[in-house]
């Protein structure tokens, strides 16, 4: 995952360039897509997060306690989300957000995984430690 929401990039560059202010979240989420529509502009309303509705699925903390190394930084735990009480469909992107709600918060950075996942009733999604990596190039 190395793709940063212009949300980011903007802060990022105001920041480093402007010496403006800002603060990085206390807490960042993974919320799970079905595409990537809407990621890259910040779009949550319009874009195709996994429901809430009857189906148990929430954003999960991630943790990257450990420092950035060559332009990269992984999980340092693992980020479960809660088990499908519904099918949730296929999911295909994931997103590092700031808001640990549907459409709350902002998206940081977003990518498409590895390989798509049809997560049906029953299935508990995982992504292990040190296989979420973000990576600024």
């Amino acid at each position: 995952m190395s793709a940063a929401s212009d949300f980011l990039e903007n802060k990022l560059l105001d920041h480093t360039l402007r010496n403006t202010a800002y603060t990085a979240p206390s807490t960042v989420y993974v919320g799970l897509f079905t595409s990537n529509t809407g990621l890259e502009t910040n779009n949550l309303a319009g874009a195709n997060e996994i429901s809430t509705s009857g189906s148990a699925y929430a954003r999960t903390a991630a943790t990257f306690a450990n420092a950035a190394s060559g332009g990269s930084i992984s999980n340092t735990s693992s980020v479960t989300f809660p088990t499908a009480t519904a099918d949730w469909g296929i999911v295909t992107h994931i997103a590092i957000t700031d808001g640990n709600t549907a459409l709350a918060g902002n998206v940081l950075f977003y990518g498409a995984l590895t390989t798509a996942k049809n997560v049906t009733i029953g299935d508990t999604f995982t992504i292990n430690s040190n296989n979420l990596t973000v990576t600024l190039a």
